[in-house]
C-alpha cells in the first residue's frame, strides 16, 4: 500500500507529534458488519467473520495536550484491512473542545463533534466478597475489601448548531479500592494502535495514523451504556434533514450516522480495559493511496 506524507496543518497544536496524558476506558464490543460496513470507504474492506467486526470506544479524560483539559469519546465502527495486521476505523469522534474538533476534523481528517460530558458519582452498597476475591485480595491482586462501588455516570451530549442532542449514558463501576491511588493498575505496557481516517467533507483525503500508547492497563468490568430518549432520536433526525447541502464523501444515509454511531455503542461488550497514568504520543497523518483488500 503506497502512502506519502501530508500537508499537516497542526493549526494551534503545534508540531506533531502530539502528547496526551490522562486516563481512559477502552472498550470493545462485537458490532453487526452492516452498521460498521456504513462507515467504511468503498475501496477498504472490513475484517470480519461470521457477520461481526471489532469495534467499540475509547473513553478518555485528558489532564493534559494541545488543546488542555478535554473529555473524548471515540466511537470506533470497526476494523480494516491493513495487511498483514488491521487498523481501526471511528465512526463518530466526540470532544469537549472546540480546538480538538477543529484539529480532528482538518487535520486528522476524523469525524469530530463537539460534546458537553457532564459526569455524577454515586456510592452504591457492594454485595458480599466472594471466596474468589477474597483469595486475590490474599495474594495481593486486591487490597482491600470495600464494601461500596463506585458508579460514575457519563452523559454525553452532542453540541451541533446550538442544539444539544444526547448521545449516549456511560455507566463505569470501580471498586472504591481500585480508586485508590495505592492499589495495584496493573502492568505498564507500550503498545501502538494503528488507525485508518479521512473521506469527509472537511478532509477527502483517505488517511493513516498512528497512536503510540504507554500506560498501565488492567481489565475491569464492562460499563453499562444506555441509548437517547426517543425525542432525542426524533430531534437528530429533523437536525439532519435541515442540514447544509454539502455532500459527504461517507457512505451512511443522510439521517443516520447518530443512530449508526449508538448501535454501535449498544452492541455486545466482550472487553474493557482501564488506563490509568495514559501518555498517548499521537504521529502526524500520512495519506494512502489506497486501501488493500489483499488480506494474504
Amino acid at each position: 500500500m503506497e502512502m506519502k506524507d501530508t500537508s499537516c496543518t497542526s493549526l494551534g497544536y503545534g508540531k506533531p507529534p502530539w502528547i496526551f496524558k490522562g486516563s481512559a476506558l477502552y472498550q470493545l464490543h462485537l458490532v453487526k458488519a452492516e452498521n460498521a460496513r456504513a462507515f467504511i470507504p468503498k475501496e477498504c474492506r472490513l475484517v470480519e467473520a461470521f457477520g461481526y467486526t471489532l469495534g467499540g470506544f475509547f473513553l478518555a479524560s485528558y489532564d493534559d495536550s494541545p488543546a488542555g483539559i478535554f473529555d473524548e469519546l471515540v466511537v470506533i465502527a470497526g476494523l480494516v484491512w491493513n495487511p498483514p495486521t488491521s487498523c481501526a476505523w471511528a465512526a463518530r469522534v466526540l470532544v469537549g473542545s472546540d480546538e480538538a474538533c477543529l484539529h480532528g476534523r482538518k487535520v486528522v481528517g476524523l469525524p469530530s463533534q463537539v460534546a458537553r460530558f457532564s459526569k455524577k458519582i454515586t456510592a452504591l452498597p457492594q454485595t458480599p466478597e466472594s471466596k474468589s476475591s477474597s483469595f486475590l485480595r490474599r495474594i495481593g491482586l486486591r487490597t482491600s475489601s470495600s464494601n461500596y462501588k463506585n458508579h460514575m455516570d457519563f452523559e454525553v451530549t452532542e453540541i451541533k448548531k446550538q442544539t444539544a442532542m444526547s448521545i449516549c449514558n456511560i455507566n463505569v463501576i470501580a471498586d472504591a479500592s481500585q480508586q485508590d491511588s495505592k492499589g495495584w493498575m496493573g502492568p505498564l505496557i507500550k503498545m501502538s494502535l494503528p488507525n485508518f481516517s479521512g473521506r469527509t467533507k472537511y478532509n477527502s483525503n483517505l488517511l493513516k495514523y498512528s497512536c503510540q500508547i504507554e500506560c498501565r492497563v488492567r481489565a475491569v468490568q464492562p460499563a453499562k451504556v444506555s441509548g437517547p430518549s426517543a425525542s432525542d432520536a426524533d430531534k437528530e433526525n429533523s437536525s439532519e434533514d435541515q442540514s447544509s447541502n454539502v455532500e459527504s464523501v461517507s457512505r451512511v444515509p443522510r439521517g443516520t450516522k447518530r443512530n449508526f454511531s449508538i448501535s454501535v455503542m449498544l452492541s455486545k461488550p466482550i472487553l474493557a480495559l482501564e488506563f490509568n497514568h495514559l501518555k498517548m504520543r499521537v504521529e502526524a497523518p500520512t495519506t494512502v493511496t489506497v486501501c488493500s483488500h489483499d488480506t494474504t
